[in-house]
């Protein structure tokens, strides 16, 4: 079969199929120009990723079960990886330690902190509450230090370009196929995928086609535009990481993470080697995929991770600055499974969480593509599908416009105490207002009505066509 996609997803799909003795053609361009998985800072966590919102409707329930799910998963993982492409260590950080600091508002950062305290006690996940006095390694600036903190100790964190080239090697050695090149055209005849061809021009036949392909699956599907204004449109998640030389070689031993704020997914550092840290990372939402970072987010990166985490990063060298682009989904929800063309299936949509959940995806995906029987029920996420709401319409204004005002805190701005007030009002109404244009009935997450009007009209558009043909199929 084809795998479309040689980010972490990907991978580790063919490697599953591979060791099933199956024949695997993966597909993708060697230097991954727009994946996800090559900025990633690779935490191994769900817990330290909970927030409000993903906890307010069953589909977020469902993402946190498989996350939790997939966590209880990596150490065999790892264990079988290293039988396969023996090398060194992946893992490169003990625990993660959620702070909560002076630079967030209350609406999204405590309630965030509480949320994930109160998640790890449902799920008797095991945790510890540190004196913010006793983190080692940080020495933020005084008007942003933290004033509480949990360790959770399960939660680790692994090299990313270590991971992805001994998932390679694994799948190469069980007998995969590599395809160093870029799928163009999807290929079907009477409902039925028969292949795709590459740039190249050559054409690769096969009744199973898996698109792992992160934001850029998005080029394939528009190839059968009748299928694609079907399926929840993606667009990137644009994020930028950098790694850093730091003064006198130290570093955290665990990863240090704010809880998730700002439509991001928290300001985290993270030990990558000797002498290097990770930072990470922004999220932008762009219509297409992005790869070259721009120089308001790596400001904005690196002064917070010198503000909130350590002071002498300031004058630490940076040696790479890398952009990866999350696989974001109109509705904000995986893409998983059948296609709507038999033969023809998605594995992408992620989000934030492609690289945690790829053991358990993988497998479950292999189960599925073998008509064997499966593990999950991740049927709510199939391609095919109406708009998933993941709140009401009035929450999802209110988080839009909360978050709005959390970047402005964060980077941070200064003005009369009264005028944050007045401008989140006039959000709230702005908001609601080209909600209600959007569409009478469907929302889109937060983040995606916060830049759809002005920012990126185009995905107005987008929102629109794929209500338009949801409605449609409904009434049918």
């Amino acid at each position: 079969m084809i795998v479309v996609g040689n980010g972490v997803l990907g991978l580790s799909l063919g490697l599953t199929l591979a060791r099933r003795g199956l024949g695997v053609a993966l597909i993708g361009e060697a230097h991954r120009p727009t994946a996800a998985s090559t900025a990633a800072g690779a935490m191994l966590g769900c817990f330290g990723e909970v927030t409000t919102t993903l906890l307010k409707s069953e589909h977020g329930k469902t993402k946190m079960d498989f996350g939790v799910r997939a966590s209880k998963m990596w150490d065999s993982w790892l264990t079988e990886l290293s039988e396969d492409a023996p090398g060194e260590e992946i893992r490169t950080a003990d625990g993660t330690v959620v702070m909560l600091n002076t630079v967030g508002v209350s609406g999204i950062d405590d309630d965030n902190f509480a949320a994930i305290r109160k998640t790890v006690q449902e799920y008797d996940e095991p945790f510890e509450d540190v004196d913010p006095a006793d983190i080692e390694w940080l020495d933020p600036d005084p008007n942003a230090r933290p004033l509480r903190a949990m360790y959770l100790p399960n939660e680790h964190a692994v090299n990313t370009p270590e991971l992805l080239n001994r998932l390679q090697t694994a799948f190469v050695e069980r007998g995969g196929t590599i395809v160093a090149d870029t799928a163009i055209q999807l290929h079907h005849e009477q409902n039925t995928i028969n292949g795709v061809t590459l740039t190249s021009g050559d054409r690769l036949s096969s009744g199973r086609v898996v698109l792992a392909g992160g934001a850029r699956t998005q080029e394939l599907l528009d190839t059968i535009p009748e299928l694609s204004v079907r399926i929840p449109r993606l667009v990137s998640g644009y994020g930028v990481s950098a790694l850093m030389r730091t003064e006198g070689g130290s570093g955290p031993r665990s990863v240090l993470r704010t809880p998730n704020r700002a439509f991001a997914c928290g300001l985290h550092v993270l030990p990558r080697g000797e002498g290097e840290v990770y930072v990470g990372a922004t999220n932008v939402i762009s219509p297409e995929p992005v790869t070259t970072p721009a120089m308001g987010d790596v400001l904005f990166l690196l002064e917070c991770s010198a503000r909130q985490v350590r002071r002498d990063l300031w004058s630490s060298g940076v040696h790479k600055l890398q952009v990866g682009n999350r696989p974001v989904s109109l509705d904000g929800f995986p893409l998983l499974g059948e296609a709507g063309i038999d033969g023809l299936w998605m594995l992408t949509g992620t989000y934030r969480d492609g690289l945690h959940l790829s053991p358990l995806l993988a497998e479950e995906m292999t189960h599925r593509l073998l008509g064997e029987e499966h593990q999950l029920d991740w049927d709510a996420f199939r391609p095919v599908r109406s708009p998933i709401a993941p709140a009401s319409r009035e929450e999802i204004v209110q988080t839009a416009a909360t978050h709005l005002l959390a970047t402005g805190y964060e980077y941070p701005w200064r003005m009369p105490v009264m005028y944050p007030m007045i401008i989140e009002a006039g959000f709230q109404g702005a908001f609601a207002d080209w909600a209600d244009e959007l569409d009478p009935e469907f929302t889109p997450p937060a983040e995606l009505l916060a830049v759809s009007r002005r920012l990126y009209p185009v995905i107005g558009k987008w929102l629109r066509e794929y209500y338009a043909a949801s409605r449609s199929a409904r009434d049918e």
